[in-house]
């Protein structure tokens, strides 16, 4: 999966869960800056990409600042898991 595919589906969630439009969320999209995401719509963002992608992401959810670090941590965890 690309990393275009991925950003595709983190966009679709974070725009679903924080009832944004998902044109506004960009790869440099703050979570929190931009979107006014708190500490709960970040666990039930990466609890969506959980259950969608089957990985894990526990305890990586703090380093999440913007929509390509959540990006990224769902890369490596896709890498990871297919190794």
């Amino acid at each position: 999966m690309t990393k275009e595919e991925i950003f595709e589906t983190v966009q679709s969630i974070a725009a679903d869960e924080l009832d944004t439009d998902a044109d506004k969320i960009s790869m440099d999209t703050s979570i929190q800056n931009d979107l006014n995401a708190d500490s709960l719509d970040v666990f039930e963002i990466m609890n969506e990409l959980e259950d969608k992608f089957d990985i894990e992401l526990d305890g990586d959810n703090a380093k999440a600042e913007t929509i390509s670090d959540v990006v990224d941590l769902v890369a490596k965890q896709l890498a990871a898991k297919d190794n």
